[in-house]
């Protein structure tokens, strides 16, 4: 059975002609994953654009949401899931209070700590960027029948589990 072929097909190709002592199939997968995280990269910053929110901004507010009522978690529960610096994150949470996106308060369980809480605005703003964000990502996968879908997520976190260990 004959398939179409794509930019990474003629790129192999080529490859192949140059270089047939190599073995170029980690491109046809990883090159392929290259490019179609170019054009996810894209539609997740319209999303967030679309919903006035910078990517950094989205990260903050995201973890905020998914952590359930009453929206709120500690500087360090928020450098935890965002994989920034200390400093980075203090900056961030200033820039977000700045916005009235979040509030700082201070902990009931522990006077000398602050946690920090998504406001309604910031929770009205990354509920219409993750409505956006999944609306953009179906696209993106939309010439794909679920159960080839169910099938490349189950392939791709096997290869993610690799990393993550």
């Amino acid at each position: 059975m004959a398939h179409e072929t794509d930019e990474v097909d003629r790129i192999v190709g080529a490859w192949s002609l140059q270089r047939p002592d190599l073995d170029f199939s980690p491109l046809e997968v990883l090159s392929r994953v290259d490019r179609l995280s170019r054009h996810l990269d894209r539609a997740r910053r319209e999303a967030f654009r679309r919903s006035d929110l910078e990517p950094w901004e989205w990260d903050v507010l995201s973890a905020l949401r998914r952590a359930g009522e009453p929206y709120q978690l500690s500087p360090k529960q928020l450098l935890q899931q965002t994989l920034v610096s200390s400093g980075t994150m203090t900056n961030r949470i200033d820039r977000l209070v700045g916005r009235r996106l979040v509030r700082r308060e201070a902990d009931p369980g522990d006077g000398r700590s602050v946690l920090v809480t998504l406001s309604d605005d910031g929770r009205i703003r990354v509920d219409a960027a993750i409505t956006r964000l999944v609306d953009a990502e179906a696209l993106l996968l939309a010439g794909l029948a679920k159960g080839d879908r169910d099938r490349l997520a189950n392939l791709l976190r096997k290869l993610s589990l690799g990393f993550d260990a």
